[in-house]
C-alpha cells in the first residue's frame, strides 16, 4: 500500500500568523542564548527548521515570552503590528547595547480564480527562516562580548487603532543607541506570501 502525505495548497491568514510567532519565539530564544544575556544553562536543544535550536527551560522567561507572543498572534491576526524589537540593556547602567529588529509587512500576493492564495512552499520558507537563524549564530564573530550582566525589553510597534493591555504593555521610547555609537548590520528575510520579515540588528560600537 502506498503512502502519501497531504499537501497545503494554500495559506491563511491563521496559517500564516502561526509561522511568524513561532519564528519569534525561536528568534528570541536564540538571540538570548547565543549573546549571552541568560546562562546557557538554562536553554536546552531541539531541532526545528532542519538544525538545532535552543529554548529556554527558565519558567519565568518562558511564560513571559509566551505572554508577549499571544499578544503579538492577536495582532498580527489584525494586522495591527508592524516592528517587534527586542532590546538588550545594560542591568546596572540601563545603556542599550543591542537593538535586534524585525520590521513585519502585510503583503498582498494574487489570489487564485477561487480566491484562495497559493502556499509558499514549507521547505522554502524553512530555509529562509534557517538563514536568519545561523545569522543570530553568527553575530557573536563581529559584536562586541556582553561582558556585564544585561537584561532586555520587547518593544512592539502597532498602529494607532491596536487594542493594546494597559495592564501589560505600556508607552516607551525607542530604546535607540546614541548617534555615531551604533553599528548596523542587516540580515536576511522571509515570507509566507502572507507575512513578510526582515530582520536588522544594530549594537552600541565604541571601539
Amino acid at each position: 500500500m502506498s503512502q502519501k502525505q497531504a499537501t497545503r495548497n494554500a495559506i491563511t491568514l491563521k496559517g500564516s500568523t502561526a509561522i511568524v510567532t513561532e519564528f519569534f519565539n525561536f528568534a528570541i530564544n536564540s538571540i538570548l542564548y547565543h549573546r549571552g544575556v541568560y546562562p546557557a544553562g538554562d536553554f536546552h536543544t531541539v531541532k526545528k527548521y532542519g538544525q538545532p535550536v535552543l529554548l529556554t527551560e527558565d519558567p519565568n522567561l518562558e511564560n513571559y515570552i509566551a505572554n508577549i507572543l499571544k499578544q503579538v498572534e492577536k495582532w498580527l491576526m489584525s494586522k495591527n503590528i508592524n516592528k517587534l524589537v527586542l532590546v538588550v540593556l545594560s542591568a546596572d547602567t540601563r545603556v542599550v547595547r543591542e537593538r535586534w529588529e524585525f520590521d513585519i509587512q502585510i503583503m498582498e500576493p494574487e489570489a487564485s480564480k477561487d480566491g484562495s492564495i497559493p502556499a509558499k512552499p514549507e521547505k522554502d520558507i524553512r530555509a529562509e527562516i534557517r538563514g536568519i537563524l545561523k545569522q543570530i549564530v553568527g553575530s557573536n564573530a563581529y559584536m562586541p562580548t556582553l561582558s556585564d550582566p544585561c537584561i532586555f525589553d520587547i518593544l512592539a510597534y502597532t498602529e494607532g487603532d491596536a487594542e493594546v493591555p494597559a495592564e501589560e504593555w505600556k508607552d516607551t521610547h525607542g530604546h535607540l543607541i546614541d548617534a555615531g555609537k551604533a553599528q548596523q548590520v542587516k540580515l536576511k528575510s522571509f515570507d509566507t506570501k502572507l507575512h513578510r520579515i526582515d530582520a536588522m540588528v544594530a549594537y552600541r560600537y565604541e571601539g
